[in-house]
């Protein structure tokens, strides 16, 4: 593991906060508050707001900011974004 910490946002639209939270649970963190989740080498904290798809729909968009050693992030990322697809749209 090196010392460096990075920063990477990532957003997904079609699911809840609740459900990013879960996922990332399930991924080894555990959460600290609604909107923060944490592990030994990384956190994420999290974010929701409604846009605009179209005229006449809305969705949810979770915004996840995750921080920690860049190659743990690389892995969590890519199993996180596996998930939220599955779950979002």
């Amino acid at each position: 593991m090196s010392d460096a910490r990075v920063r990477r946002e990532k957003s997904f639209r079609g699911i809840s906060l609740r459900l990013a939270r879960h996922y990332l649970e399930k991924l080894g963190g555990d959460a600290v508050s609604d909107d923060r989740v944490a592990a030994e080498d990384w956190t994420a904290s999290l974010s929701a707001e409604k846009v605009s798809i179209g005229p006449t729909l809305k969705l949810t968009e979770v915004t996840v900011v995750f921080e920690g050693d860049p190659d743990t992030l690389e892995t969590l990322i890519d199993r996180f974004s596996q998930k939220a697809m599955r779950a979002g749209g």
